[in-house]
């Protein structure tokens, strides 16, 4: 397709009547009406894959599109460009393709196991119990600050083998990588090799140790993919479990009757949080590049071009889910797309619903009156990638 046609035919869908203009939302994200983003979904799932000019992408919302982008890796690729002078972030399981996907996902496998995160529930359980211990009293909490977030980087960084006292310096460079600061990608790459160094003189028992030590034909992990794997595994195992946490808070808040529900049906839980990964994806968009010319929707796309795939439209997509702008507590089946499709369908899948699941269990049982209080102002993230809130006073 010409590229003349290719800014004809954005001219001529990105000026629907009554649709709002991406930088629009995104300035209602980054303040306290993130709802009108998902506004927007519903109006952009009637034109679901156009070209943006200003964000020079091509958008993708329905279901079954953005499926068939991530299920097809020879199509839509993951080796997404980066600025010329990035070294960092660059060899990591999220942006390669096969066969070296295949080969690090392997690698990555042998030592992140099913059983290695089953074996970490009773100590997530105690820390979460510890946390609510400190606040349980005074009736009130940032849900965010004091449950949230430390219980998810408390146990990656146990996982990885990260001191105790460097764990606030994570936050803060994770929390700066997913507004794209470069600077915290920097030091958290930085730190990384300087650790990895270390465990090579001396491992440990930690994943950092294995992942040096791990094998897959002959093959090891390069010094820049350990980097990168280890990046993916704390800011991933971090930004998706919190959000996920918060997230809940915010669908229970909306949806009073489904937390009154989970009181009495606890057994309803690991449904219940499908449907927050549903009804409030934490990632709500991710990027691929064509690699050959192919059609999607009723568009032609050319390769070299990069498209966004909207997972937190296409799971609000009504030809795919009942009543898909309610949510739903007990909805099963639920194939929602949150933690992606196909070959890179997220690592940290088990790990963040083991979490989702241990803490909300523990708010359910020691704090059943939780509401967020009323004269709160939230401030969402300002990310049109991640969904999720910067606090959460709540009350109980």
């Amino acid at each position: 397709m010409e590229e003349a046609t290719v800014q004809q035919n954005s001219q001529r869908l990105e000026t629907k009547p009554g649709a709002p203009q991406f930088d629009n939302l995104l300035a209602w994200h980054t303040g306290q009406l993130f709802d009108g983003l998902f506004a927007w979904y519903a109006e952009m799932r009637r034109h679901p894959v156009f070209y943006d000019s200003g964000r020079e992408s091509w958008m993708v919302f329905g279901y079954q599109d953005v499926k068939r982008v991530f299920s097809d890796w020879q199509t839509f690729s993951s080796r997404i460009p980066h600025p010329p002078d990035q070294t960092d972030f660059t060899q990591s399981l999220n942006f390669t393709d096969p066969p070296k996907h295949r080969s690090l996902r392997s690698l990555a496998q042998q030592v992140f196991t099913p059983h290695r995160v089953e074996k970490l529930a009773p100590r997530m359980t105690a820390i979460t119990h510890e946390l609510l211990d400190r606040v349980v009293e005074q009736g009130q909490m940032d849900f965010m600050h004091d449950l949230a977030t430390p219980v998810p980087i408390i146990v990656i960084a146990e996982i990885l083998g990260i001191p105790l006292e460097d764990r606030e310096d994570f936050k803060r460079w994770s929390d700066g990588i997913v507004t794209f600061d470069p600077t915290a990608l920097q030091a958290m790459a930085d730190y990384f090799r300087d650790l990895i160094g270390q465990r090579r003189g001396k491992p440990r028992n930690d994943l950092i140790s294995d992942l040096i030590a791990a094998h897959e034909g002959g093959e090891k992990l390069t010094a820049q993919e350990l980097v990168d794997f280890c990046i993916v595994l704390l800011v991933g195992g971090n930004e998706t479990t919190t959000n996920l946490l918060g997230n809940a808070i915010l669908c229970f808040n909306e949806y009073p009757q489904a937390f009154e529900q989970l009181k009495h049906e606890p057994s309803l839980l690991p449904l219940a949080i499908e449907e927050v990964l549903r009804y409030r994806s934490s990632i709500q968009a991710m990027q691929r590049m064509t690699i050959t010319e192919t059609q999607l929707g009723n568009q032609m796309i050319p390769p070299g071009q990069i498209v966004t795939v909207w997972l937190g439209a296409a799971n609000r997509d009504e030809t795919q889910f009942e009543q898909a702008e309610t949510f739903v507590v007990d909805r099963n089946p639920n194939p929602h797309l949150a933690f992606g499709n196909g070959i890179h369908f997220c690592l940290g899948a088990p790990l963040a619903r083991l979490e989702g699941k241990l803490v909300l269990q523990a708010v359910l049982e020691r704090l059943p009156n939780l509401q967020i209080d009323p004269t709160a102002a939230l401030e969402f993230i300002p990310s049109s990638d991640i969904h999720g809130v910067k606090s959460l006073p709540v009350l109980f």
